[in-house]
């Protein structure tokens, strides 16, 4: 089957910086479009951003200018480089991508990740 683990995860305080990534690994036959959500406390799971299988990127307003999505296809992965923390971005973030797999049978799964807490101290 296929999976994604996230890393990156941690404590900063504001104003800095992180990167976090996800691998997708397992009977992967391509991958289509990545991307990263967070969920704080008491709020709904939102979408950060995203990015196709070409390139092109989303943002949610409250992350533009500061949080930057890239991805390697030839290591199933996706970045999220994380500038600029304020004490509005902890979460749990995490990783989602629609892949197809061939594994019993050629079909298609939207997978996501266990995520990766980010702490923005006071």
């Amino acid at each position: 089957q296929v999976q994604l683990v996230e890393s990156g995860g941690g404590l900063v305080q504001p104003g800095g910086s992180l990167r976090l990534s996800c691998a997708a690994s397992g009977s992967i036959a391509s991958i289509n479009t990545m991307g990263w959500y967070r969920q704080a406390p008491g709020k709904e799971r939102e979408l950060v951003a995203r990015i196709t299988s070409g390139g092109n990127t989303n943002y949610a307003d409250s992350v533009k200018g500061r949080f930057t999505i890239s991805r390697d296809n030839a290591k199933n992965t996706v970045y999220l480089q994380i500038n600029s923390l304020t004490p509005e971005d902890p979460a749990v973030y995490f990783c989602n991508a629609g892949i197809f797999t061939y594994v019993p049978a050629y079909r298609y799964l939207e997978v996501w990740g266990q995520g990766t807490l980010v702490t923005v101290s006071s």
